[in-house]
């Protein structure tokens, strides 16, 4: 990782040149605060990564060692730390690593569990709710006493938890419990400088869901254009968001303006939900 000495980096990660871009101001590189990223070789975490690392630390965070190595390598400048999100190891594994006052936690880290109530194994529905909120708090708990500030708690959950499906009880039941700890969170760490912010993305448009519509598409004797299609018609939008976008929302939460949404949730989802509050 780099070291606050190297304050003068700029956000393209080269000392600032001449020639014909010596006339535009260049971003420095703002090493004040540790970005922490939960997931970040899962396809939302690496894009996460990606756009912070320029402009900010970030301690890239996953468990396994081999694919930290690989992001590593294609985002220069970046600090690893494997450990297991599920394990309460976590804590101590991640405090250790932590270099500097945090300026963002955030929990990415997806699930795998699937099935309705019907298929799922009770044990693998305790896991997910487990890894997704038992893991935000251990973040927390790894964080709590180095943050920066100001200093913000991110957990990204899902649409399922605020609308559930007949097929989806992992990440329905888990994602609106992580909403419902996000929020005991806002009212214990808000009086204490920390802001926290809950975002509830629908589909995305991923390789993951991609497969996930193939896998469907067989079960249910369709093309997996249709399976896919049935996740875009239900946006407003016409398209599903991307994890670029929701990088993007991630980076905007980082804004000294955002503490006015704290303990909201957020719903990058191109249109999904139609209520009214």
């Amino acid at each position: 990782m780099t070291t606050p000495d190297q304050g003068a980096t700029t956000a393209t990660g080269v000392a600032g040149t001449h020639g014909d871009n010596a006339a535009t101001p260049t971003p420095r590189r703002d090493e004040s605060g540790l970005c922490v990223v939960v997931g970040a070789t899962g396809a939302l975490g690496e894009a996460v990564v990606r756009r912070l690392a320029p402009g900010r630390p970030v301690l890239a965070v996953a468990r396994s060692q081999e694919a930290l190595e690989r992001l590593q390598g294609q985002v220069p400048g970046i600090a690893v730390c494997a450990a297991d999100a599920g394990a309460d190891s976590f804590v101590e594994t991640v405090r250790a690593a932590v270099d500097r006052p945090v300026r963002l936690a955030l929990f990415a880290a997806g699930l795998s569990v699937a099935g309705s109530i019907d298929a799922i194994d009770p044990s693998g529905l305790a896991r997910a709710v487990d890894l997704k909120v038992g893991g935000t708090i251990r973040l927390l708990h790894a964080v709590r006493d180095q943050l920066a500030d100001p200093a913000t708690l991110v957990a990204v959950g899902g649409s399922l938890g605020f609308e559930p499906g007949p097929m989806d009880a992992a990440p329905g039941a888990a994602n609106a419990a992580l909403a419902n700890v996000m929020r005991q969170a806002s009212q214990l760490y808000g009086p204490r400088g920390l802001v926290t912010h809950t975002i509830a993305p629908g589909p995305l448009d991923t390789p993951r869901l991609r497969a996930f519509a193939e896998r469907r598409a067989a079960e249910a004797g369709r093309e997996p254009d249709e399976v896919y299609a049935d996740y875009v018609a239900k946006t407003s939008l016409g398209r599903l968001p991307t994890v670029e976008d929701v990088a993007w929302l991630v980076e905007i939460l980082l804004d000294p303006h955002a503490a006015a949404l704290h303990g909201s949730v957020l719903y990058p989802d191109g249109g999904v939900r139609h209520a009214v509050g």
